[in-house]
Parts: C-alpha cells; sequence; structure tokens
C-alpha cells in the first residue's frame, strides 16, 4: 500500500480504550498495514489500511490532507492497482478545493481519472488499471461529497448509521431493481463488477453533493474490504463503542479480518470536534453587539447635530449684571456645559423695566431670532424713554401747579350801582 506523503503520523500518546466487550485482533502489529491519525481545533481523524488475509499486496490508498479526506481502491492486478490509487489520492489532493464545494470536489475526482487513464498511456502502470474514490471535504458544519465506484461512505450521527453513497456495481442495480436483498449482494459472484470508476472512461463523472455535519458526528470512508465482511449493523456497533477515530478504524479493519479478510481493507474515520455554529452563533453577537454600539454613537451624533443646530438657533434675552443681555442659545447647561454665549451687551438697565419683565430676565425671555431680540431691546428702550419722558412731564406740571400766584378777585367798581 503507498499512501499519500501529506498524512499526519501517529501521536505517540495514549488513547482512550474500547468499550468493554469490544477487544478485537491487534492490527497495529501485522505485517503490511499502515495507519495515520491527527487532530486539529475542528477535526480528528483517525486511518488504517490493510493487505488482508488473501491478497498477496495492497492495491488501496488513502489520503489525510485535512480537510479533505479519501479512499481509493486499486484495480488491476500488481503493478496496476496500487499505481492507480496512488494517482488518483495524490490528485484529488492537489486538485482539492479550498471550501466545501462539492462541483470542485467531483472535478478533482475527474481530473485524478485522467491522470489514472494518462498514467496507463505512459507506463506508469499497467493497461486497464483502475480504482474507486470516495473522498469529502468537511468546513464547518458542511461536508462536500464525492464518490465513483463502490467504495463507501457512512455517516454516524447521534448513534446511527447512514450509508451516504451509492455503489456503482453490478450488484447495487440488483439491489435496486428488487432482484437480490442487500445481505444477498454482499456475498453475490458478481459482486467485484464495478459499473463505473476511475481509469476506463475519460467522460467518467462523479457523484457530487452537500450535506450539514455537526459536532459530534463520525464519517466512515472505507474500500469494500469492509463493506463487503461486514454488515452496516456491526459497522454501527463498532463504530459507536470506538472512543477515538483511530480505534474505531483499527476496530473496523479488525473486524473485517476476523469476518474473513478477503480483500485489502482501508478504512478512514473523520470526527467532527467542532462544527463552527457555536462560533458563528458568537461571532453574530459581537457583530449585532458592535453594531448597536455603532447606531447608538450614530444616534448620538445625529443628536449632537440637532442640539447644536437647536441651540445656534436659539436666542433669548437675560440679566446681564444689571443691564439686558443678548444672548445666544438656551439658557441651561448640560453636564456643566453652559449651552449659550453672551453675543451682545445693551445700555438698558433691568432696574427701569417693569418688575414682572425683570423676573422674566433672570429665567431668560426667549426670542425667535437675533432681529427679534434687538427689537424686543429696542422696543425696552423706547419704553424706558416714553416712561422717563411721561415722568418728567408729569413732575413738571406737579411743580408749576405749586408755584403759580392765587388769583385775586376782581374788586367793584366805585360807583357801581350808582
Amino acid at each position: 500500500m503507498r499512501s499519500f506523503p501529506l498524512h499526519r503520523h501517529a501521536s505517540s500518546k495514549t488513547e482512550p480504550v474500547n468499550s468493554p466487550g469490544h477487544d478485537t485482533v491487534q492490527v497495529e502489529t501485522r505485517e503490511g498495514t499502515d495507519s495515520k491519525s491527527g487532530a486539529n481545533a475542528t477535526l480528528a481523524w483517525g486511518a488504517r489500511t490493510d493487505i488482508g488475509l488473501v491478497r498477496s499486496h495492497n492495491e488501496d490508498s488513502f489520503l489525510v490532507q485535512p480537510p479533505v479526506f479519501a479512499v481509493c481502491d486499486g484495480m488491476g492486478g500488481h503493478a496496476a492497482g496500487e499505481v492507480a490509487s496512488s494517482i488518483a489520492v495524490s490528485t484529488i489532493g492537489s486538485h482539492a478545493p479550498l471550501h466545501a464545494d462539492d462541483v470542485l470536489l467531483g472535478a478533482a475526482v475527474e481530473a485524478a481519472n485522467a491522470e489514472v487513464i494518462d498514467g496507463a498511456k505512459t507506463g506508469k502502470g499497467k493497461p486497464g488499471m483502475g480504482c474507486t474514490a470516495s473522498c469529502v471535504l468537511i468546513e464547518n458544519n458542511r461536508m462536500a461529497i464525492a464518490h465513483v465506484g463502490d467504495s463507501r461512505i457512512y455517516l454516524l450521527h447521534e448513534g446511527m448509521l447512514v450509508r451516504l453513497t451509492r455503489d456503482h456495481s453490478y450488484v447495487e442495480e440488483l439491489v435496486d431493481a428488487g432482484e437480490i436483498t442487500a445481505d444477498e449482494a454482499r456475498v453475490h459472484p458478481s459482486r467485484s463488477i464495478i459499473t463505473r470508476a476511475l481509469g476506463s472512461d475519460p467522460d467518467m463523472y462523479a457523484d457530487h453533493f452537500t450535506l450539514d455535519v455537526s459536532s459530534g458526528d463520525r464519517i466512515i470512508i472505507c474500500s469494500d474490504g469492509l463493506s463487503s465482511m461486514v454488515e452496516d449493523s456491526e459497522i454501527e456497533a463498532t463504530a459507536v463503542s470506538s472512543a477515538t477515530p483511530q480505534a474505531a478504524a483499527d476496530n473496523l479493519v479488525a473486524a473485517a479480518l476476523e469476518g474473513g479478510g478477503h480483500d485489502n481493507v482501508s478504512v478512514v474515520i473523520v470526527d467532527v470536534l467542532d462544527d463552527g455554529i457555536l462560533e458563528a452563533h458568537r461571532k453574530l453577537r459581537r457583530r449585532r453587539i458592535f453594531s448597536a454600539f455603532v447606531l447608538l454613537l450614530v444616534l448620538g451624533a445625529i443628536i449632537t447635530v440637532l442640539m447644536a443646530l437647536y441651540v445656534n438657533s436659539s436666542w433669548y434675552l437675560g440679566d446681564n449684571n444689571g443691564t439686558v443681555g443678548i444672548y445666544q442659545g438656551i439658557n441651561d447647561n448640560f453636564l456643566g456645559i453652559e449651552l449659550s454665549h453672551l453675543e451682545e451687551t445693551t445700555s438698558v438697565s433691568t432696574s427701569d423695566l417693569p418688575a414682572a419683565t425683570q423676573e422674566s430676565l433672570k429665567h431668560g425671555l426667549p426670542a425667535s431670532s437675533e432681529a427679534e431680540a434687538r427689537a424686543t431691546v429696542e422696543s425696552y428702550r423706547d419704553q424706558i424713554d416714553a416712561d422717563k419722558t411721561a415722568a418728567a412731564v408729569a413732575a413738571d406740571r406737579s411743580t408749576t401747579g405749586t408755584d403759580a400766584p392765587a388769583t385775586v378777585p376782581a374788586t367793584p367798581s366805585e360807583g357801581a350801582g350808582e
């Protein structure tokens, strides 16, 4: 078996053990086996491939290039099947998209098909060589899938195993037609006949689709060396009871060997640790808080501008140390900041005005404009001048009336009445 060079080597850290009652054969020490495992912030993975108990060489290849994972089952015999599967995983790895785009992932599989065909022509392998390809790309809560052949992809969700891919095989067509059951297909004499694979048809196309995954989901990608030896119900039970992805891969390979190991068997397990939903909610909440903060700033700015416009367009008359002053703004303060300023002083003394007017000036007597404020001051001045003139006239009259001589009554003429 030839594995893709971008695999990460298995960690030396001690892993959790299997649940009780699920001890299996020790595949780690077998000759012709290989494994890869690792983890990052969002995914954990484990993979194992084994030559099996019958075959003399391993034609399977697997790809562990997070977030891309694949299994390719080679066909064509020695120096052919393993070459085809190796070319396929290498090409899928180099052509895989950066995001969970199933169309582009399918295009990567189709590019691998072209490379396998070209490899047979250029002598990298043998004519007639080919392989299957089942691959996934996991990005947060989205998983893109591309698939050709009879390797399989399963999803273990909340303890239930769901098969996601359809085998491109003769027996699958018989199952679809209702002529045989799925259990009968596993042991059917024609179960090895593939109806679609990489390496034979330049126009081959890959099945592809995208689905949602969530934290806690486990994805199983395997060659038919597992699915032909182990029933889906046992795959489910083993996957549920295995503590880690690597343990699950090891246990499933061991189950295939215990079932007969008639073919090479390869299993890649991927656990979704963090589907990104929680972080997306956190980001959404932060965006909402930031948007609310910006909105408050904008509203504050608008209110400030409106207040400034209102203050600058407001006028009033006030008592400026005993004289009438013209003020721009409003007679108030905000956080200790005065909202008005003295625009002009006048010579009009507040003491010359009526008591009611003086009281109003202490609190600020509003004016609709500067012109109205000036007009009011002029009216005060005219009123004061008029009052002073009237008072002077009244005083003058009063003084004149007091100083005038008394009128002498007329003396009767002499001889009157004579």
